[in-house]
Formats: structure tokens, sequence, C-alpha cells
């Protein structure tokens, strides 16, 4: 595998950076030591400016290329943030934060792109400028859109930006990637189901909102099976049911909660719709009243088509011949980068993590064989989207 000679000489000492930041996890806006961290090494790297604050936390780094930076801009994007899960791998760098930990390998996108800046600044074997973007709250805060409110795009005339996570299951030193919708939109609803409540033993009575709530939650699905192409996606979950608080009691009221998840814009729109539609009219046909709560999440991930290609041809340097997969299937997860593919041509990309635990798995852990290969991914890209000035 072709890795940067470089890189594979400062993997450990990246992965102590990725350790430590494992240690102590930070989530959503809560990235100031994370964030703190990333600006000094950026600084001790040489990087020609660095600026915190952007998204609240949020840090930008600017590495000028060998003619001082003019021409094309591109942005490199790594996520900082962790979850608010009780990690379970007695790793000697374990979370030491009760309730947080890095359940998705933010800790090691975030060293994997501090490797690069370090070569990138060391070396500038480039002409233009690459900006570092270290974002916080990718897991459900929308850092990235925050980022881009406080100017990152414009501030830096960012031309292309991209993307990477890694992926559990596809062996280290792989990628995957896809033009087009690559991850899903994720919407979330809440419905307050209002009936009669009443004693048990004379349900006649009652209006009864559990059995009303169980209507929806079935008729719910029909959104997927008999609304939607079925060569589009759609997946609609209920989570939550809560309702009741004694076993000899109809309740008054039951709420449902739950996330659609799509791919395309029509089918969002019409889910939605539909969801509306069929809690209305199941609540009217038991004389029961709902309020809908519906809140759109990020949009849908789509890869440029061009920058999907380039990208795909980076990886296959790094990886070798046979080892990009350029058509993997779209996932449901959501992903805030859809902000900034929206202000932006650019791609995301997967690189995998070998045999792990699953992302967001209490016992998930990042692969710090990754390290090499991600961060000579890093650089590869933007040496070879910047070999000549514009």
């Amino acid at each position: 595998m072709p890795i940067v000679n470089r890189l594979a000489d400062l993997a450990d000492e990246i992965a102590a950076w990725r350790r430590d930041f494992h240690e102590n996890p930070e989530v959503l806006y809560e990235t100031v030591r994370t964030g703190a961290r990333v600006a000094e090494l950026l600084t001790s790297f040489g990087v020609d400016e660095v600026t915190t604050g952007i998204g609240r936390t949020g840090v930008v780094g600017v590495i000028k290329g060998r003619n001082g930076g003019a021409g094309k801009v591109i942005g490199l994007r790594a996520d900082m943030d962790a979850l608010p899960i009780e990690e379970a791998t007695d790793l000697p760098y374990a979370s030491k934060i009760p309730g947080k930990m890095h359940a998705c390998g933010h800790d090691g996108h975030t060293s994997m792109l501090l490797g690069a800046a370090r070569y990138l600044a060391e070396t500038r074997n480039f002409d233009g400028t690459v900006i570092v973007i270290f974002q916080p709250a990718e897991e459900g805060g929308a850092g990235a859109r925050a980022m881009i409110e406080d100017g990152l795009m414009t501030r830096w005339a960012i031309d292309e930006v991209y993307g990477m996570h890694n992926m559990p299951g596809l062996p280290v030193g792989e990628f995957a990637i896809r033009t087009g919708p690559i991850m899903a939109a994720t919407d979330e609803f809440r419905i307050d189901i209002s009936g009669r409540g009443g004693h048990a033993a004379k349900p006649q009575e009652t209006i009864d909102p559990i059995i009303i709530g169980s209507q929806i939650v079935s008729a719910l699905q029909t959104i997927a099976s008999r609304t939607v192409n079925p060569l589009d996606s759609v997946v609609v979950s209920v989570t939550v049911f809560e309702a009741g608080t004694a076993f000899n009691v109809i309740p008054e009221t039951a709420t449902l909660r739950g996330t659609i998840r799509s791919l395309t814009p029509e089918t969002r729109a019409l889910a939605e719709e539909r969801l509306r539609l069929i809690t209305g009219s199941v609540c009217a046909a038991f004389g029961a009243t709902a309020e809908i709560h519906f809140r759109r999440g990020y949009p849908v991930t789509s890869n440029h088509e061009a920058e999907t290609e380039f990208a795909a041809s980076v990886a296959e340097e790094i990886a070798g011949p046979g080892r990009v997969n350029r058509k993997v299937e779209p996932m449901m997860g959501g992903e805030d980068f859809a902000f900034m593919l929206l202000e932006r041509p650019g791609a995301y990309i997967f690189a995998g993590n070998g045999d792990s635990a699953g992302l967001h798995h209490p016992r998930y852990d990042f692969n710090d064989d990754l390290i090499p290969v991600g961060s000579s991914f890093w650089v590869r890209l933007a040496e070879r989207a910047l070999e000549k000035a514009g």
C-alpha cells in the first residue's frame, strides 16, 4: 500500500493524539479542550493561520502552497465531537468522562487530519491553499451549518470541500464512495394524541389513545410499503411510545416519537405529507385529536460527480486497484457534512476501520492502523487537487 513514508513514521505520534482525544471526549459544542489542543498542534506545525471559535468551537487552519497560496482553495473537514454513551471497552485510554465516549471515531478523524496538516505544512508540495476544518457538533448539533453561518466558505474562499468517515467492517486500506446520495436526510417527529381517559373496565366510555397510537404505528409503515416507489429508499421508525401510568386506567393521552430517513428531497417531502395525513385520519376515525411536531434535520449527503471521481482516483492511488468501491450502497444514517456539500462541490468518502464494533456502540474503538492510510489520502488529495495554480 503506497502510503506516505513520513506519515507512516508519524503514525505512533498521531495515535497518541488520538488516544488523548479518546480519553477526554466532549460532546456537541463542548469541544473546548479538543479545539484548543487542535489549535495548539496546528500552530506548532507552522500552519499559516489558525482561527478558533468558528461555529462556536470549531477550528480552521490555513496552509498556503509553494506559490504563496494563490489559486484554488480546497477544504478538508474532520469532526471532533463525541457521543453521550458510557464506554465499555476497558481500554487503557478509555474515556475518563462518565457517560461520554468517542463511539464514532471522530477522535481518529481529527487526528488523521492533524497528521496531514503537519505533513502539508512541512512540504507545501502544491500550489493554492488547503483549509483544514475541525468541526464540532456533528452528532445532532449541525456544527457544519454553524461553521458555514460563521463564514467558513466565504471567509476562506473555499472552492471544493471533502469529508471522510471510518467504516467498521470494511478492511483497513480500502475505501468506499459513490456519486449522488451517500447518506440520508434525517427528520424527527413527535405525535401527541389526545383522547378521553377512563376506567379500564369501561373502555366504551373512552377514546383510547393507546389503541389509536398502535394503529398509527402500523399505518406509518405503509409510507415505505405502499406510498414510496420501491426503488426509492425511506425508513420510518417509531422509537418511543409513551402512555399511561396505571394498569387499570385508560390514559387521556399518548405520545409517539421517531425518525424518517430518506435519500431524495421528493421522498422526504412525501413522507412528511403522508405522516401528517395518516395521523390526522386515524385520529379522526376514533374521535381523537393529534398535535404533530416535525423537525427537519440534516439534508441528504449528496456527492458531486466530478469531485467523487477525483476522490475515488486518489483513494485508489493509496489503496491500490480493486480496493475502492465506487458504488457503495447509500447509508440511511445522517451526516451534517451535507450542509457543506450544499454550499460547495465536493465528496464524502468512507475508509475501512476493519473488524471493529459498529459505530455508536459502547465497545467501538477507532482502529489506529487506519491513521497512515487516512492521513495519506488527505495529503495526496490536496497535492493532486492543487498541482497547478488556479
